[in-house]
């Protein structure tokens, strides 16, 4: 009988920014679901790097980390017991987190069901993902735009010896597609090289 009545909700694929985009659906105070892309939401499947952890010991043991997978930021909260869970995480780590939407406080944070460290790899291709579900169209101004950027970002890290093809995809917050197919152009035009399958340098 009780299996019956309790049904688990799917964990939707997001990246963290369209969560902070949605539209909260509240009950009193308390947080039922999100309007996401047309989607009720109420857990969620993300993919981020560990860039803050807080514990609290004592009587009131609490423990919080921060997700960032480049489009946003969501804490994840545990209490008691469960803070045990975050303690064989660390700064930098990518994490794969199946939780519940909360509220508390004007704030929308993740209780884990959940987490795992994954190869930061797994952080680009949930973007790939994720936006190969959610093609759109530029404008001519908007892809004028973006081969700025992409040109600026190669400039810019000259002195680094030039930049991944994956940074770019991660750091921009166009579709994968489209970054590849202006990547291409300013390879043809001759303005970039890739000296080595994945890394980009700027040429003039």
């Amino acid at each position: 009988m009780a299996d019956n009545q309790f049904k688990r909700s799917i964990a939707f694929k997001l990246k963290i920014g369209s969560i902070s985009q949605g539209k909260p659906n509240m009950e009193a105070d308390r947080l039922k679901s999100i309007e996401i892309d047309n989607k009720t939401v109420t857990r969620v499947n993300l993919i981020g790097n560990l860039v803050d952890k807080y514990i609290q010991e004592g009587e009131k043991k609490f423990g919080s980390l921060t997700l960032d997978d480049g489009s946003g930021q969501i804490k994840i909260k545990n209490f008691g017991d469960e803070v045990d869970k975050f303690n064989a995480l660390n700064l930098g780590d990518t994490l794969l987190v199946i939780g519940l939407l909360r509220y508390w406080n004007n704030e929308i944070y993740l209780t884990p069901e959940i987490i795992k460290k994954k190869d930061s790899s797994f952080l680009l291709l949930r973007k790939l993902e994720v936006e190969a579900e959610m093609p759109k169209t530029l404008n001519r101004d908007q892809v004028s735009a973006m081969k700025d950027q992409i040109l600026k970002m190669i400039k810019d890290a000259e002195t680094q010896g030039g930049i991944e093809i994956e940074k770019i995809i991660l750091d921009l917050k166009e579709h994968p597609d489209a970054i590849n197919s202006e990547i291409k152009k300013l390879l043809e035009d001759g303005l970039i090289y890739e000296p080595r399958p994945g890394k980009l340098r700027y040429l003039g």
